[in-house]
């Protein structure tokens, strides 16, 4: 369990990159997931079954080995968020019969459970982020049905690597999303299987649903704060010592917090003071566009604005989203042990 607030981490999402001998960023082989479409697997019927098991069989493998990677850094770096594209077609309906086999659930437990294993004797703190279509507080029914399997497929996963047994030992993020809001994801909440009321967690959102509104779910649930998101929505960039970062430490019940960290993007802010943190109202006033601003840089550019951010490694772990993957978050490590 993550409960030594002396251990700070600074983990990266989903895959390794590093830089080629043309300057370019690039995937590492052999540490990244593949797959293939839903429209490939229609149009090749006889060879999608094999497709499938290929798939899971590489992007399992390969996500052992990313962890495994990720098992020798630093302390202070072992964290990583696992992609959510393990498995093709997984809740699709034409192909999920593939998934309930015996053969392939056999499988997928066993290429699984190493990943767990490795994490745990390392003390790696792994995640998973579905994406923008797991939307548990939607007014359609339908909606929440598909997004309820959605979020358990992870779960799956999750479970077949060893956690989910008690609070917060694996996170699986999701925004609010939907019209229903709040009430709407304390809804849903039990009708979840325990693994996923175990590791579920809650991120303000930067267009609709924001910090005030998971605020209301503290009770429930592990809240997330996405730094960067808060500033784009409500242009404040909150302090660690605010109250409200007290009531999101609470609300993961003795579990060291994770925090979301990201800027705006380098060529969307040309020019401006590496030294001085943006201000939203000015920028607005400038006709920058917030569908723009929330977009998630290469790296970590602003001095003043990582002074900021760092300052929440006090109470929270940082996950980094940002294009240049794990070589960002080695930057922003660096910039945080060179201030420590």
């Amino acid at each position: 369990m993550f409960t030594d607030n002396n251990i700070k981490r600074i983990g990266f999402a989903c895959k390794w990159s590093e830089i080629n001998d043309k300057n370019q960023l690039v995937s590492t082989e052999g540490l990244n997931t593949g797959g293939t479409t839903l429209t490939w697997l229609r149009n090749n019927p006889d060879k999608a079954e094999d497709k499938m098991w290929e798939v899971m069989e590489r992007n399992l493998t390969n996500t052992y080995n990313l962890v495994s990677k990720v098992a020798t850094l630093p302390l202070s770096l072992r964290m990583v968020r696992l992609t959510s594209d393990m498995m093709t077609g997984y809740t699709h309906p034409e192909f999920s019969y593939f998934y309930k086999r015996a053969d392939v659930i056999n499988r997928m437990e066993q290429l699984c459970a190493p990943i767990g294993e490795v994490a745990r004797a390392n003390n790696v703190r792994l995640s998973f982020h579905p994406g923008q279509f797991t939307v548990l507080a939607s007014a359609s029914e339908g909606i929440v049905n598909n997004s309820i399997e959605e979020f358990e497929y992870h779960v799956d996963m999750a479970r077949a690597m060893g956690y989910g047994k008690s609070f917060q030992d694996f996170k699986i993020n999701v925004h609010i999303s939907g019209r229903k809001g709040p009430q709407g994801i304390i809804d849903v909440l039990p009708r979840l299987s325990p693994e996923a009321r175990n590791t579920i967690t809650i991120e303000n959102d930067e267009m609709s649903w924001g910090l005030d509104a998971s605020l209301e779910l503290a009770d429930h649930l592990a809240l997330v704060l996405d730094i960067h998101h808060h500033w784009v929505k409500d242009g404040e960039y909150i302090l660690s010592t605010d109250d409200r970062c007290k009531r999101i430490i609470d609300s993961w019940r003795g579990v060291r917090p994770v925090i979301h960290y990201s800027v705006s993007r380098e060529d969307y802010l040309v020019g401006h003071n590496i030294d001085q943190k943006p201000d939203l109202n000015t920028l607005l006033e400038s006709n920058h566009k917030k569908q723009k601003l929330r977009a998630h840089s290469e790296y970590y550019w602003n001095n003043a604005v990582n002074d900021w951010a760092l300052d929440h490694l006090s109470w929270a772990d940082m996950m980094c989203e940002s294009k240049a993957k794990n070589l960002a978050s080695f930057q922003l490590h660096d910039k945080y042990l060179e201030r420590n």
